[in-house]
């Protein structure tokens, strides 16, 4: 999608529109080349983002169900139920039955998890650092503040969980 021009009489509103627009168009293009860096960033450590992803929920969160895990995440249980496979066979998390539900199996992190997920949080907030440093601090601080509150309205119209 990009912004169009508007044509005819210029109001506050049409502005308003084209500004949102542009909006649009930048966080379509910034999107994207935004996971392709942290992807390749992973790849160097042989990591996947899926499985970054999943363990950040579990390593943030703490142990869950794997439906809790999904929803989190808004992927299919039966993506789930791979990634876990794999990171299993890796001795990264770990299955538990649930202590009160038969039909759930709780995932947690291994000790070996938590250390790879310390150490891939370290190197993405480094990283992450040095391509925000791109804008000074109060740019960095605006610009946290304003997604915050797309975040929010996003959140009051159920979209989102709440973080």
């Amino acid at each position: 999608m990009c912004a169009r021009r508007v044509v005819g009489v210029v109001s506050r509103e049409s502005v308003a529109e084209e500004s949102s627009l542009r909006l649009v168009d930048e966080f379509a293009a910034f999107g994207p080349l935004y996971l392709k860096w942290v992807r390749s960033r992973l790849q160097d450590g042989g990591m996947t983002y899926a499985r970054m992803r999943l363990l950040g929920a579990l390593h943030c969160n703490g142990p869950q169900i794997m439906s809790s895990i999904s929803d989190e995440l808004g992927v299919t249980r039966r993506n789930i139920t791979a990634l876990v496979d794999a990171l299993e066979e890796e001795g990264l998390v770990r299955r538990k039955p649930h202590p009160t539900d038969r039909r759930a199996t709780v995932i947690e992190m291994t000790g070996r998890g938590e250390r790879t997920m310390d150490g891939i949080y370290d190197e993405h907030r480094a990283a992450v650092a040095e391509l925000f440093a791109e804008l000074d601090e109060e740019d960095r601080r605006e610009l946290t503040r304003m997604l915050g509150a797309l975040r929010e309205a996003l959140r009051r119209e159920g979209i989102c969980n709440p973080r």
